[in-house]
């Protein structure tokens, strides 16, 4: 591989991993089972709904 080559490879190469680092995740986050477990056994946040004035 000549020298040419394997610097645009190696250029192509770290902006392919940078442009793939600002991509939106492709799934969400994981959450444990125990997590899971605590969040639903937290009763679930009501709106506040407040008359404005």
């Amino acid at each position: 591989m000549n020298r040419r080559k394997k610097i645009n490879q190696l250029l192509k190469a770290h902006a392919k991993k940078a442009s793939a680092k600002l991509a939106p995740p492709k799934k969400s986050k994981y959450i444990s089972k125990a997590d899971r477990l605590k969040l639903a056994a937290e009763p679930a946040p009501e709106s506040v709904t407040t008359p404005e004035s």
